[in-house]
């Protein structure tokens, strides 16, 4: 008898031990295109930002990099056969980041803008604002923050919380947003430096941080890590531009980090639980 419950207990004990490896290997297994509801695409353009963020249902673009990056990018939208694009947002107004909104919007039915509220002067510059102009489109300047949902995707966009800045004005009126779907979240930093950041210490953490001013060196870059925490990191850059230093703060804190200098287009494919990296 004593002997028939020893075997019983050894045969459940073998069951649950089954069930468990089982449970892990379907966790370990790499997510299929087909489970990704939400990707975002990290263009390479060099040191310049542009990223689609996009589920079935919706397109949202932040930066449009450089004059260049404009033909490359409706391309890319066409090719999904993407009409509207629900939300077009401008970090800030450097030429790296707003050169093919123009044609971006010229191309598409955007239906909502938000920028950074400060003044500024380029080519590239007015020819966004004529863009906008002749589609009829007046953007929304940001000056507080602002949320929005896209077909289940929740978005932050963070305002600058200063009207001016002592140093870097452009670089620090950085719009960042925050992009949350499901149980995975995203954060884009623009081109913020040390004043941007110390005001977006609090965002919380996120699974995927896109490193802001194009991977240079910023001396709370490190705290700021520590707070977001993130799994991975992508950096628009340059390899003369990608900082060492940078590079040691993500690697100490065991974060993967993708370089569009070295790993060219990147894509990042949530399906509300977990990301996968392409």
């Amino acid at each position: 008898m004593k002997f028939s419950k020893r075997i019983s207990a050894l045969l459940t004990a073998f069951a649950l031990m089954l069930v468990t490896v089982s449970c892990d290997k379907k966790n370990d297994e790499p997510l299929s295109e087909s489970d990704g509801g939400f990707e975002v695409t990290f263009f390479d353009e060099g040191k310049a930002d542009c990223m689609v963020l996009k589920t079935d249902n919706s397109t949202v673009v932040i930066d449009c990099g450089v004059k260049g990056t404009g033909k490359r990018l409706t391309a890319f939208l066409e090719e999904r056969n993407v009409s509207d694009v629900d939300c077009l947002i401008i970090s800030h107004y450097d030429r790296d980041h707003i050169g093919g909104a123009a044609k971006l919007i010229k191309n598409f039915n955007v239906k909502q803008v938000y920028a950074p509220d400060y003044a500024d002067e380029s080519e590239e510059l007015t020819k966004y604002n004529d863009a906008l102009k002749q589609k009829n489109i007046t953007p929304q300047l940001l000056t507080s923050d602002v949320s929005f949902t896209a077909d289940n995707v929740e978005y932050t966009v963070f305002a600058p919380k200063q009207s001016e800045y002592s140093k870097n004005n452009d670089n620090n009126h950085s719009l960042v947003t925050k992009a949350v779907y499901g149980d995975t979240s995203f954060v884009f930093s623009g081109d913020c430096m040390e004043e941007r950041l110390s005001e977006i210490m609090d965002i919380g953490r996120c699974d995927l941080l896109k490193i802001p001013y194009h991977g240079r060196k910023l001396d709370n870059l490190g705290e700021f890590l520590d707070k977001t925490a993130p799994q991975y990191a992508v950096v628009l850059t340059s390899k003369k531009e990608f900082s060492s230093k940078v590079k040691s703060l993500l690697s100490d804190r065991n974060i993967t980090y993708y370089a569009s200098c070295y790993n060219d287009t990147i894509t990042a494919v949530s399906d509300g639980k977990a990301i996968k990296i392409k």
